[in-house]
């Protein structure tokens, strides 16, 4: 089960989602306190609208505040 406190999601699996999650990309997660009691995660995907995949997909990371900054500033541009 991931950490509380990383907000992001590293893609290292998208078996089942090849058009929805992009491998080696960096994901934003929302917080999602019910879906995460199942092992679930809410991230924005491809489509541009949020949904839910299971953990196993990603690995958890966090990033220095200039990194969040840029990160975040990349994503609204998108």
């Amino acid at each position: 089960m991931r950490r509380k406190t990383e907000p992001f999601a590293l893609c290292v699996d998208n078996t089942d989602y090849l058009a929805s999650l992009i491998v080696g990309k960096v994901y934003r997660v929302l917080p999602d306190v019910r879906a995460a009691k199942d092992e679930f995660v809410r991230i924005v995907d491809e489509s541009g609208e949020d949904y839910l995949y299971h953990e196993s997909h990603f690995v958890f990371v966090d990033f220095p505040r200039a990194v969040k900054k840029k990160i975040l500033e990349m994503e609204a541009v998108a």
